[in-house]
């Protein structure tokens, strides 16, 4: 699953780590033989973290490589002299974004969750609220998109989206899909708004409006898990808690790349 990562090089380490469990970056690298590239691409994807090495660790000790493996003892001798370099630590979002950056998913929170607070304010209700909202009630919600799926022979397109909470389905008749084509098609995140249908347990969002929210979904990176507001925050902050807001930049994209989602679309 990790990008760039080749199997011959995947087959050396797990033969090497089934002889004995690595105590080190250095240690993967001799005794596995593979290319320092090939260790570059595992640290990218955190594959470094039961060694107690987060990705910026990981990365500096496998570009401290030389251009060879050292011998078992002169090996030892240089991790001893080595000095200990302190690195700023990714923030929690940072460490999503290269999560799905690597391998396409994430073992910890969901994009979503980072942005909820500012979810919240525009008015957008996470997905697990279909559940116990009524038939023919309005809604907005807001997911990274999943799915796109437009029959041939149909007037209708249905669209998956996701948040932290759960997934939603929606449908767009002909007419709203002509004139939010564009970002129904090309948006990685989207808040839609509509009325709820349901029919047994299976439940629907009839769109009537599409919004494209990818660059919030790209500020995840600079975020770390939102604050949210409790009883003392108000004494603590001046009479009120900006930190469970967000306020748009003054630069047009953040300074590094977002999540890069992979929507499935059918056709």
């Amino acid at each position: 699953m990790v990008k760039g990562l080749a199997n011959v090089h995947a087959a050396a380490i797990i033969a090497a780590r089934a002889e004995q469990a690595f105590d080190s970056v250095e240690d993967a690298w001799r005794r596995s033989g593979v290319p320092v590239a090939a260790l570059e691409r595992l640290a990218d994807a955190d594959a470094f973290a039961g060694l107690g090495l987060d990705r910026r660790q990981a990365l500096w000790r496998v570009r401290g490589l030389g251009d060879a493996p050292l011998p078992l003892f002169a090996a030892a001798d240089a991790r001893d002299v080595e000095p200990e370099v302190r690195l700023v630590p990714l923030t929690e979002g940072r460490e999503v974004v290269e999560d799905y950056r690597s391998v396409q998913l994430t073992l910890r929170a969901h994009p979503l969750s980072f942005v909820r607070p500012e979810l919240e304010r525009r008015g957008s209700a996470p997905c697990a609220a279909l559940r116990q909202i009524r038939d023919g009630r309005r809604i907005r919600l807001s997911g990274i998109v999943l799915i796109r799926q437009r029959p041939g022979a149909g007037n209708v397109t249905f669209v998956t989206i996701e948040d932290e909470s759960g997934i939603a389905n929606i449908i767009i008749w002909q007419r709203l899909y002509e004139k939010y084509r564009r970002t129904i098609l090309s948006a990685a995140m989207i808040t839609v708004s509509g009325q709820v249908q349901k029919e047994g347990d299976v439940i629907h969002v009839i769109a009537d409006r599409v919004e494209d929210e990818s660059f919030l979904l790209r500020t995840v990176g600079e975020r770390d898990f939102p604050h949210h507001t409790g009883p003392g925050d108000g004494a603590r902050n001046g009479g009120s808690d900006r930190r469970s807001h967000w306020t748009m930049p003054l630069h047009p994209e953040p300074p590094e790349p977002g999540i890069r989602v992979k929507s499935r679309n059918f056709h």
